[in-house]
């Protein structure tokens, strides 16, 4: 698999999705899997070349129409479990569709 290109969103981008960007990370790390992670702001992320967007409930609703990658939500970003099971389902999905 080549390396991911992973947008964590939130209004901003420099408050909540630095938070999941790093819930993220250490899934990643944990799974030994390359990517490159970055926190992106509502207003542009959907423009922001990536191959997905995690982001909350409320701001998905701003992108789903809008942005050409998938819009993955995560309800709770202090669940370490939901992070993970967000994060690795995708990458299933990847990786099935080979």
């Amino acid at each position: 698999m080549e390396e991911l290109t992973i947008q964590a969103v939130c209004g901003f981008g420099c408050g909540s999705s630095l938070l999941l960007r790093m819930k993220i990370d250490k899934v990643l790390k944990e799974e030994g899997i390359t990517a490159r992670t970055f926190c992106g702001d509502v207003a542009t992320a959907a423009a922001t070349p990536c191959d997905v967007i995690f982001c909350s409930e409320e701001i998905a609703d701003r992108l789903v129409d809008r942005a050409k990658v998938p819009v993955i939500t995560v309800v709770n970003f202090n669940n370490p479990a939901e992070v993970k099971e967000k994060v690795m389902g995708y990458i299933q999905s990847l990786e099935e569709t080979k």
